[in-house]
């Protein structure tokens, strides 16, 4: 298991190592070049050459590099140019990491809870009229644009019916104490019963939105993988030998469907946690993935690389716990 474990902890290494000159040339071939892209207008040949200098451009390309990855190594990644102006870009990302968290989580929570039971319930009533429904419905919630659901729940329960709150992550004149930044659990920390119930409303809608394909896609991969199990010798097998329907169903089937759907899980988390830009972005959610449009919008390229990065090292070490997860339920991964 250890062996294995390093070897999947070098992969996402050198992953990392590869995104990270990605970047390092991306940033270099922008039109008019990073130094025109933070000047704009006011690029005069001696700010130009001054700001080259301050910024090591300069230098030969491979010691530029080496000392992007040192900066980066070290959350140095200069100050923000418009999403919070003169702010260092590291900060902006660790300040908007915990909103994300907390809407990825809830999403994730909410299609579990619904993918994988309905996953199974359709698998075990294959052909039949709800099983269809439920296949069609799943079609609809991956076929949809996640940011027209979006509007449309907004819509709906925020502006026509006004159930819940449009946009943000709590009422302003909730007066709450912040703690660990997670609002929920800050309220319930607190035992400010108000701030957390607000905070929730806020994360509701949002939520409902970014969990509309996960679950659709979670609910696919478990009624197949159900269904091929079904249909394994070794279930038959069981069935032949006279054990309950209780333990075949949960020790053979359901432990053995699981597999793919643990993958799954483990690819939409990091996928959700770098970034649900618009989601986001339609509910003003102070949260990474806003952060990274209005990044992109108003070329603010210092918050630009930090969330890239941060992005891409989210999904790789949540990618990392979910092999994990798949070789202590299969011992037979860690061989490959």
């Amino acid at each position: 298991m250890a062996r294995f474990i390093v070897r999947r902890v070098l992969q996402m290494a050198g992953v990392l190592v590869v995104l990270s000159l990605l970047l390092f040339v991306w940033l270099r071939s922008l039109p008019g070049g990073t130094v025109s892209a933070i000047l704009g207008e006011r690029a005069t040949p001696s700010r130009r050459a001054a700001l080259e200098a301050a910024l090591g451009l300069d230098q030969p390309i491979y010691v530029q590099y080496l000392k992007f990855v040192q900066r980066a190594l070290q959350g140095e990644f200069g100050a923000s140019t418009a999403v919070l102006p003169g702010e260092d870009a590291f900060q902006i990302f660790l300040g908007r990491l915990p909103a994300t968290i907390e809407l990825s989580l809830l999403a994730m929570l909410i299609a579990v809870s619904l993918g994988i039971p309905l996953g199974y319930w359709a698998a075990r009533r294959r052909g039949s009229v709800l099983d269809s429904g439920a296949v069609i419905f799943s079609l609809v919630g991956v076929a949809v644009p996640v940011f027209f659901t979006a509007f449309l729940l907004k819509y709906f329960f925020a502006v026509q019916w006004q159930l819940l709150p449009v946009s943000g992550r709590q009422d302003a004149s909730i007066d709450a104490t912040r703690v660990t930044g997670f609002f929920v659990l800050d309220g319930i920390m607190t035992r400010e019963w108000d701030a957390a119930w607000d905070a929730f409303l806020h994360l509701l809608l949002p939520a409902v939105a970014l969990a509309t394909i996960p679950f659709a896609v979670i609910f696919r991969i478990t009624r197949a993988s159900v269904l091929d199990t079904m249909d394994a010798d070794f279930v038959r097998t069981a069935e032949a030998k006279g054990l309950s329907t209780k333990v075949i169903r949960g020790r053979h089937i359901l432990r053995n469907a699981m597999l793919p759907v643990v993958t799954t899980i483990g690819l939409l988390v990091g996928a959700l946690l770098a970034g649900a830009v618009l989601t986001e972005t339609v509910f003003s959610f102070p949260g990474i993935g806003q952060a990274l449009a209005e990044s992109i919008r108003d070329k603010d390229y210092p918050v630009l690389q930090v969330l890239i990065l941060a992005a891409a090292a989210i999904f790789v070490i949540v990618n990392l716990f979910v092999d994990i997860a798949y070789a202590i339920i299969d011992p037979r991964i860690r061989t490959r």
